[in-house]
């Protein structure tokens, strides 16, 4: 099984990619046969769609790049952070090109989407956000999301989580999700 896991965030010691990071950390342990592919966001940067952009010139480069590891991947994990209690816009922009292609990239493809955020609800908002577009594209996003809250607070310094039940409560929600890719695959 392949995942292809990314953090939809650009900062530079975001969150988000601390939680893909222990993500990967512990998708490692779940399984033997599990091949994870884990990109930087910043891979995929590409213009504001445009339809006469795609017109003219058809998808960006990094599109297409994305659309070839997604197209490889069983499944993916997007960890995001909340923008005014809603999806990023250049993760919108990501869906919105990918979503150009025939076929439709997205179509069945297994997500799982978390968040980390400084607030008391964990970017858990702009998750809910994030899975209209997937699913109006065809995507089976996985119901039970991970948001992590107070994210400041939450890490140690190898990576791991503050909150051994919080932890742990990931890592069932990452071999559930594995679980669901399965069934699915």
């Amino acid at each position: 099984m392949q995942l292809l896991l990314f953090s939809a965030s650009t900062r530079t010691g975001s969150y988000n990619t601390k939680l893909i990071e222990l993500t990967s950390k512990l998708m490692k342990t779940q399984a033997d046969d599990i091949v994870l592919d884990v990109a930087d966001f910043k891979e995929f940067d590409m213009p504001l769609y445009d339809a006469d952009l795609n017109a003219t010139s058809g998808l960006p480069k990094n599109a297409l790049h994305f659309i070839e590891r997604l197209q490889k991947a069983d499944g993916l994990v997007i960890s995001s952070p909340e923008y005014n209690f809603s999806i990023p816009g250049t993760l919108k922009n990501l869906i919105d090109w990918v979503s150009r292609q025939k076929p439709m990239p997205w179509k069945a493809k297994p997500i799982l989407l978390m968040s980390a955020a400084m607030s008391v609800v964990g970017g858990n908002r702009g998750l809910w956000a994030t899975r209209i577009p997937l699913e109006a594209c065809g995507s089976y996003v996985f119901s039970d999301m991970f948001s992590l809250a107070l994210a400041q607070e939450a890490f140690i310094e190898n990576g791991e989580l503050k909150d051994s039940g919080l932890q742990d409560r990931l890592n069932k929600n990452l071999a559930d999700f594995i679980h669901y890719v399965r069934r699915l695959t």
